[in-house]
């Protein structure tokens, strides 16, 4: 089966209701720990059956939010997903929760897997359901604005994917005029998009009220299933981001003005990191997943076999195009044990980023595809990154194939925007922090705190005074924000992982790449801290970690001549 040839299912609410009192009566009924821990695992296998058709129904409509059947098709699933859940998914996890041979089905399944359904209950209830429908709407909503949008560009028609190329442009006009394009969409929506925000925030805090929770915070880290650390030690790892490597990056965008040759950089030149051009890759799509597939045929005896099975199967969906979604990501089809990638190339060097990262998140999901419960197959998104983008790091040495005599501008430029993200990324976090536990500021008083927070963490960020940037619009960009509240900063958590993998290779570790291949098979077993623990790295909650890290990189640094490029 290709991916064309799954059928696009909507579940039937009265089977799923029927289905899950069988479930539950029989779970109930059952005489031992052994008995639930069968009915357990038929639960977990429908559940994730369901899951599957819901995904479809995602994908389609990412690949093409104009098309009407998948419009609706998606409606449909925004109502479903919190009525399933409601029905089926909840009751269930409350009766395992309470069940008397609980301490035994703890035995049998492990910890975590009970804390992950704890954290489902606790960020659950009746009385939230239409409210949970109220905020699938809006995102459906959010996503229709920016992937109809229709730029004019010289001529040109561009979604938002298709322009950002021109604003690494090597001719400066051309990045400026390309940028001023880019960002007038988004002052132009800005209203719209901000009205879209400010009801999400509203009915996420409406939510987190009839929970019970002061405010969305708490109720925002129990949905993302993380129950090894809270929003404390996430401040005190932003802190450290802040003394530790804010430094560092002042340093490299300060080089990389000096060669431009720029004295005065605005903020369209950082997008051009080298004079003569930012590194390409040579080919089309089609090249380069035909030298994907050298790369992983010589990295492993495992990697080569897995992309010729995404291949085989149509999993791979990496061209921009009109009514396309923006952005990258990997989902998983529990039913067929497929991953499926989508992407948007557009000839930068961001297409062999982007495809060796998703590849990250799809080899550990096919890894891990035989793991049940089914729950345990994937872990909590900060882990999840690790996956991705480590596999960034160990497709170094194949990067010639991809850039040819460009290698080693790319392979400076790749490490100059992994640590550079770092400080964005907390900074995406501590912006929502702020939203959330304020929630009621307008609209113009969350731009001025992203403004001011964007100067804490990225001060060499210099826009025209009083324009739409000037005022606070960056963050209206940022996906992240508006669909998957507090998840930017596991971005930078499993960078700062990645990066020690990075380390390891360069100390020419033999281990390394098994290690990151065992994480990938026990897939979401265990939590975050025990997952970095099992891949032989720091936690980056840990005093002193970023400082450990973020030396071996400067000494990269300093070490790398870029007077070459």
């Amino acid at each position: 089966m290709t991916f064309e040839e799954i059928p696009l299912r909507i579940p039937n609410l009265t089977i799923v209701e029927k289905k899950a009192k069988k479930f539950l009566e029989e779970f109930q009924k059952a005489t031992s720990a052994k008995e639930q821990a069968k009915v357990i695992r038929k639960f977990d296998r429908y559940y994730f059956n369901i899951q599957t058709d819901l995904t479809v129904i995602s994908i389609r409509y990412t690949l093409n939010t104009q098309d009407p059947e998948y419009q609706e098709a998606q409606a449909k699933a925004d109502e479903l997903i919190p009525e399933i859940e409601s029905i089926l998914n909840i009751p269930f996890a409350k009766a395992m929760l309470s069940s008397p041979y609980y301490e035994e089905l703890k035995k049998i399944f492990g910890e975590h897997f009970m804390n992950i359904y704890r954290a489902k209950v606790e960020s659950f209830d009746d009385r939230i359901v239409e409210d949970l429908q109220e905020e699938n709407r809006l995102l459906t909503q959010y996503n229709r604005v920016v992937s109809a949008a229709k730029i004019p560009f010289r001529g040109e028609i561009y979604n938002l994917s298709q322009l950002a190329k021109f604003t690494e442009d090597l001719d400066r006009e051309t990045r400026k005029e390309a940028s001023k394009a880019y960002w007038k969409f988004f002052e132009e929506h800005n209203e719209e998009l901000g009205k879209i925000y400010d009801d999400l925030v509203h009915v996420r805090t409406k939510m987190a009220h009839k929970l019970g929770y002061k405010n969305f915070v708490e109720l925002g880290y129990l949905r993302l299933g993380r129950t090894d650390y809270g929003a404390e030690e996430v401040k005190k790892y932003r802190d450290q981001i802040y003394h530790d490597v804010v430094p560092v990056t002042k340093k490299l965008f300060r080089q990389q003005a000096k060669r431009l040759e720029i004295k005065n950089p605005k903020y369209y030149d950082y997008n051009l990191t080298f004079k003569d051009g930012n590194p390409t890759p040579i080919g089309n799509r089609d090249t380069l997943v035909l030298k994907a597939q050298k790369m992983y045929d010589e990295m492993s005896a495992e990697t080569g076999p897995f992309f010729r099975f995404m291949c085989k199967h149509h999993l791979l969906d990496l061209d921009a195009r009109a009514g396309k979604s923006g952005g990258g990501y990997m989902t998983y089809l529990s039913r067929y044990e497929f991953p499926f990638v989508f992407a948007n190339f557009n000839g930068t060097q961001g297409d062999v980023e982007v495809l060796t990262h998703e590849i990250g998140h799809s080899y550990q999901g096919y890894c891990a595809r035989k793991i049940f419960p089914q729950v345990l197959q994937s872990p909590t998104y900060e882990a999840c990154e690790i996956h991705s983008m480590s596999m960034e790091f160990f497709a170094w040495p194949w990067m010639k194939d991809f850039f040819g005599d460009q290698e080693k501008k790319f392979l400076f430029a790749h490490l100059s925007n992994a640590v550079t993200f770092l400080p964005y990324g907390v900074a995406v976090d501590e912006f929502q922090h702020f939203v959330y536990e304020n929630p009621d500021v307008t609209h113009q008083e969350r731009l001025a705190k992203w403004r001011e927070i964007e100067k804490k963490y990225l001060p060499h960020k210099e826009y025209r005074k009083g324009s739409f940037l000037d005022l606070g619009g960056f963050w209206m960009k940022q996906r992240h924000i508006f669909e998957s509240p507090f998840y930017y900063i596991d971005y930078t958590l499993a960078q700062v992982c990645a990066l020690q993998f990075w380390a390891r290779i360069q100390k020419k570790d033999e281990k390394a790449f098994e290690d990151y291949k065992h994480i990938c098979r026990i897939g979401g077993t265990l939590p975050f801290r025990k997952i970095v623990k099992e891949a032989g790295l720091k936690v980056p909650f840990e005093s002193g970690c970023l400082k450990d890290t973020v030396q071996l990189v400067r000494e990269w640094f300093e070490n790398a001549d870029d007077s070459q490029f």
